[in-house]
């Protein structure tokens, strides 16, 4: 598998229901129970792996013994590995329920994330992974579960990983309508744990759905802010007027992706969010993606966040 380091967002997109970017591949898995009713996917699954590596978890959940599956896999360097299609339903929550909802495979996309979760601490100090692996120091938080009441020992997730995680939901949120964002320990409470109190779940849903933090609990992980890199994408943005009589604007960066409802016309003034090749992703009473042929920038500096 490629190595990478960390990759904005802007290089993500969805595709004909296959993600789209730098450091991205694709592993097709046997375990499917075919396509998603209409109007679904609409919910995101976070889990952990719980595994060894990258490429032993995907070996894994394309095994058609294992019974397992996910749609995708995001490994501690930010490579990201697809397994099946995002309109099709993978095998990731097993038996779960959500807000009277059942059988959660039915409605969401499952993303694992190379991590060895919860450790115990032995005598000599050393934090050991389930399967034997010392994790060094570094790569250990103590934090209380959601669902407990005393702090423990996690494997921290690499900031790689969690930048990639939000670019990755991100796009999934520009694709489909995605209306939760869950993790697993959420959805089998009694039986999961994962992705745990080192992963910034609460940060997460609430930036992509723009839904306040409820009270947080005092976990104080310094991971919990590192997608900031990643929703930053432009500092110096530009504006920009149409100079074509119409515009179409598209939900994506290409003439394949669908028409957004509504066009902009000849001296309308957009704000330029980022850019991909001849496309641009725009802002104006709503955001799309447009051909910058047909558009006349301005430089505007704005300040940065």
């Amino acid at each position: 598998m490629p190595t990478s380091s960390f990759v904005p967002s802007s290089t993500l997109v969805m595709k004909s229901h296959l993600l789209n970017g730098p450091n991205v591949s694709f592993s097709p898995s046997p375990n499917s129970s075919g396509s998603f009713d209409e109007d679904l996917p609409d919910t995101i699954v976070i889990h952990f792996t719980a595994g060894s590596s990258l490429v032993s978890s995907v070996d894994v959940m394309t095994n058609p013994d294992s019974n397992v599956s996910a749609h995708f896999a995001i490994g501690r360097n930010g490579d990201i590995v697809q397994m099946l299609p995002t309109n099709k339903i993978a095998w990731h929550a097993g038996k779960s329920s959500y807000k009277g909802r059942t059988n959660i495979n039915r409605y969401s996309i499952g993303i694992e994330l190379d991590n060895a979760g919860q450790l115990t601490q032995n005598s000599r100090g050393e934090f050991k992974t389930w399967f034997g692996k010392t994790c060094p120091q570094d790569d250990v938080v103590e934090a209380v579960h959601r669902n407990q009441t005393a702090k423990t020992y996690w494997h921290k997730f690499t900031d790689e990983q969690i930048a990639r995680t939000y670019a990755l939901c991100k796009a999934l949120c520009q694709r489909y309508h995605i209306k939760v964002i869950v993790g697993h320990e959420e959805i089998a409470p009694v039986r999961k744990i994962d992705p745990g109190p080192a992963f910034p779940l609460d940060e997460l849903r609430a930036r992509l759905l723009n839904i306040k933090i409820e009270p947080a609990r005092e976990t104080k992980i310094s991971a919990q802010s590192t997608f900031n890199s990643a929703e930053r994408e432009v500092v110096s943005k530009k504006r920009a007027s149409v100079n074509a009589s119409t515009l179409n604007v598209r939900s994506g960066p290409g003439t394949d992706f669908e028409k957004i409802n509504g066009e902009v016309n000849k001296g309308d003034m957009l704000t330029i969010i980022e850019k991909q090749g001849e496309w641009a992703r725009v802002s104006y009473t709503t955001t799309g993606w447009v051909n910058t042929r047909y558009i006349n920038e301005v430089s505007e500096k704005l300040p940065s966040k």
